[in-house]
C-alpha cells in the first residue's frame, strides 16, 4: 500500500524522491510527504492528494537553497490512511519533539494506543492521529538516552507490534539511513548503487538507478550507507543477505505509447505467458520443468490455496485444473479467512498462496499458518525475492514483469498458466493419475500466445458497449464449470475500475435468486465457450432473454447459436477448456477498461485501492 523511497549519496535527492514515489503510485495513496536533511537540520514538506500537489509545493518553497558535492540523504512517503483522516499533519514524514529523526512507515503498529499513553504521561506532545507518530519519538527518546542511532533504531522496532515496515533519517547522523522491517508490512527493497544507496518499498521506485536490489526478511534491519549496507536481525547480530540481480527492464515500468498502465499491461499478455511457459515446457517430450519447485514423490493428500480477490479467483480456476489433470483435492480458501476456520492440514498436505506482489499480509499469514501444520508450502507469485518467495519451500515465478495497475491483468492470466503447469508437474510425476499425455497439453501449451494474440487483436465492440451501457448501475455476470470463476473475476473488474455494481454467479444458481433482478435495464454477460456445460449456457441465456435481459456473450468462434440468441457477442478462439479461462477473462479485463475510460475513471489507481494490501 504506501510507498515509501529513500535516498542516501551525493546527488540531490528530492529528484530521485519523487521520482521513485511516482513509480510507486500505483499502490494507492491519498497524501505525499519528502524529509531531507539540509545542513543538519530536517526539513519537511508535505502535501494531501497527488504527488503533483507536493512538487507544486517543493518548486515554490525548495527545502534547500544549496547543495553542495557532501553527502546527501533523504526519505519520501505516500500514504494510504489506516490511523488518522487525510490532512498534511497526518501525512509522512513524521518528526520527532525535537526535530531529530524523520520516520515513514508501512503497516499498523497495534499497540500504538498503549505507546502514544506511555509516551504522553512523560510529556511528549503528538502533532497528528497517526500511529507512525508513535515510531518517531520512541526513536527520539532512545537517542536522548545516548544510544548509538543503530541500538536505538533498533530497541525502538523491538517495541513494535504488528507488521511494519520503517525507514529512519537521524540529524545527528548524516551518513546514513536506517531500514527495518517487522512482520509482513509491505516490503523493503536496498538498492545497491555506486557510491549511493536506494530505498524503497517496491523494486519499480528504484529500479532505473540499479538492478543489483538486497530484500529484507521479517525481522530485520539494514543500516544504510553509501558505500554499504550492513544487515542485523531482531537481536542485533549480523546477517548475511546476498542482492539478487532482478531482470526487469526498467523501460517496463513505463507507459510507452498506452494512455494506462493497466491498458499496456492487458497488452502485454502474450508476452508475458510467453515468458511464463519458457524454459519449462519441453515441446518434444511434453516434460515440464519447474525450476524452483520440487514436486514430492509422494502425492500430496491434499492442496489448499489460500489467496486475494483476483489471486482467489485464480486459486478457483486452479481446483478445476489441478483436480482434473492430477486427480489432488483442492481447497479454495480466501487467505483472510484461512487462519480463523482452524483449518484441517496435516504434513502430508500442501498450502500454496498466490500472490502477485508476494507481500500480502493475509496470504503470508496463511503461509506461515501452513508452515506451523507441519505442511508443505508453496508459492505463485510475481515479484521477485518477496517475502512469500522466501517463506515458500518452492515457488513458481508468474514472470509477468512488473504490474503497476492497480486491477490486475497479467498476472492473473499468468497465475493461471503456472497452475496449469503445476497441474502438468504433479501429472508427470503421478501418471497413473493424470487425465491426458504430456504431449496433448504441451501441444495445447504452445499454441496458447497465439490464441491469446488473438483475443487482444482490435475489435470496435468494446467501445461499442462502453458507449451503450456506461450509465448502467448494475451488471451480472454468468459462467459455469471452470468458467464460473471468470464471471466472478469480471464482475471484481468492473467494480474495482469504473465503480459500476456488478456481481458474478455460477449460472446454475441464476434462478435462486439472481433472476428477479433481470429486466430491459440489466446488462448479463454470459461466458458461453463450447464446453461440457455449453448447453446448460444456452438454457441460462434463454431464461435472461425472456425476461427482456441484454445478453452479452462470450462465445467460441463460428458459434452461430449464440450469435442469434445474444445481444452482442465477443468472440474468442477454440482451446482446451482447461485453458479456455485464460483466454475468456482477457474480455472481462478489456471489458472493465473500456467502461472506466468512458466513465471518466481514475484507471490505474481506483479510489480507496492499493495495489499490494499490506495490512490486514
Amino acid at each position: 500500500m504506501c510507498g515509501i523511497i529513500g535516498y542516501i549519496g551525493r546527488r540531490d535527492p528530492l529528484p530521485i524522491i519523487l521520482n521513485g514515489l511516482q513509480r510507486l503510485e500505483y499502490r494507492g495513496y491519498d497524501s505525499a510527504g519528502v524529509a531531507v536533511l539540509c545542513k543538519q537540520q530536517i526539513r519537511v514538506e508535505r502535501a494531501v492528494g497527488k504527488l503533483s500537489n507536493l512538487a507544486a509545493k517543493l518548486a515554490a518553497h525548495p527545502l534547500c537553497d544549496q547543495l553542495g558535492g557532501e553527502l546527501q540523504l533523504g526519505i519520501g512517503h505516500t500514504r494510504w490512511a489506516t490511523h488518522g483522516g487525510v490532512t498534511e499533519l497526518n501525512a509522512h514524514p513524521h518528526l520527532g519533539s525535537e526535530g531529530l529523526v524523520a520516520v515513514v512507515h508501512n503497516g499498523i503498529v497495534e499497540n500504538y494506543a498503549e505507546l502514544k499513553h506511555e509516551l504522553a504521561s512523560e510529556g511528549v506532545r503528538f502533532a497528528s492521529e497517526t500511529d507512525t507518530e508513535v515510531i518517531a519519538h520512541l526513536l527520539e527518546r532512545h537517542l536522548r538516552a545516548g544510544q548509538p542511532f543503530e541500538r536505538a533504531a533498533l530497541t525502538t522496532l523491538q517495541a513494535l507490534r504488528g507488521s511494519n515496515a520503517v525507514v529512519m533519517l537521524n540529524a545527528l547522523q548524516p551518513d546514513m539511513l536506517i531500514a527495518g522491517r517487522m512482520g509482513n508490512a509491505g516490503g523493503i527493497a536496498i538498492g545497491l548503487g555506486e557510491g549511493e544507496m536506494f530505498i524503497a518499498s517496491d523494486v519499480p521506485g528504484i529500479l532505473e538507478h540499479t538492478r543489483r536490489i538486497l530484500f529484507l526478511d521479517d525481522g530485520e534491519m539494514a543500516v544504510v550507507r553509501a558505500d554499504q549496507v550492513t544487515v542485523l536481525d531482531r537481536n542485533g547480530s549480523l546477517v548475511s543477505r546476498p542482492a539478487h540481480l532482478i531482470p526487469w527492464d526498467p523501460v517496463s515500468a513505463e507507459r510507452g505509447e498506452y494512455r494506462h498502465f493497466m491498458q499496456k499491461e492487458i497488452f502485454e499478455q502474450a508476452r508475458a505467458i510467453t515468458d511464463t511457459l519458457r524454459g519449462r515446457v519441453n515441446f518434444e517430450t511434453g516434460a515440464v520443468t519447474l525450476e524452483s519447485m520440487a514436486i514430492p514423490a509422494a502425492l500430496p493428500r491434499k492442496i489448499h490455496i489460500a489467496a486475494c480477490g483476483t489471486s482467489a479467483h485464480a486459486g478457483l480456476i486452479g481446483k478445476f485444473i489441478i483436480e482434473q489433470l492430477a486427480h489432488v483435492p483442492v481447497e479454495v480458501d480466501y487467505a483472510s479467512e484461512f487462519r480463523y476456520r482452524e483449518p484441517l492440514i496435516g504434513s502430508s498436505d500442501v498450502v500454496l498462496g498466490i500472490t502477485q506482489s508476494g507481500e500480502t499480509a493475509d496470504t503470508l499469514a496463511a503461509m506461515s499458518e501452513g508452515k506451523r501444520r507441519k505442511a508443505a508450502v508453496w508459492a505463485i507469485v510475481n515479484a521477485i525475492g518477496s517475502q512469500a518467495e522466501r517463506l515458500a519451500d518452492g515457488y513458481i515465478a508468474m514472470r509477468a514483469g512488473p504490474e503497476i495497475g492497480v486491477a490486475s491483468t497479467k498476472a492473473f492470466t499468468t497465475s493461471l498458466v503456472d497452475l496449469y503447469l503445476l497441474a502438468c508437474a504433479l501429472a508427470q510425476v503421478h501418471a497413473d493419475h493424470a487425465d491426458s499425455d504430456p504431449f496433448t497439453r504441451a501441444r495445447s501449451l504452445a499454441q496458447l500466445p497465439g490464441l491469446v494474440s488473438r483475443v487482444l487483436a482490435p475489435n470496435p465492440i468494446y467501445d461499442e458497449l462502453a458507449d451503450r451501457f456506461h450509465d448502467r448501475e448494475h451488471f451480472l455476470y454468468l459462467g459455469r464449470g471452470v468458467n464460473y470463476p471468470i464471471a466472478l473475476e469480471g464482475a471484481l473488474k468492473l467494480k474495482e475500475i469504473s465503480y459500476i455494481h456488478a456481481e458474478g454467479y455460477p449460472a446454475g444458481e441464476m434462478k435462486h435468486g439472481p433472476i428477479a433482478l433481470i429486466d430491459e435495464r440489466m446488462p448479463v454477460v454470459c461466458i458461453a465457450v463450447r464446453d461440457s456445460v455449453y448447453e446448460k449456457m444456452i438454457s441460462q441465456i434463454e431464461q435472461v432473454k425472456s425476461r427482456r435481459g441484454t445478453v452479452i456473450a462470450v462465445a467460441t468462434e463460428g458459434d452461430d447459436l449464440i450469435a442469434r440468441k445474444a445481444d452482442f457477442v465477443i468472440w474468442v478462439p477454440p482451446a482446451p477448456p482447461l485453458l479456455t479461462p485464460i483466454l475468456t477473462a482477457i474480455p472481462m479485463q478489456r471489458l472493465a477498461y473500456h467502461f472506466a475510460v468512458r466513465r471518466g475513471c481514475d484507471v490505474d489507481q481506483p479510489r480507496n485501492l492499493a495495489k499490494s494490501v499490506t495490512v490486514e
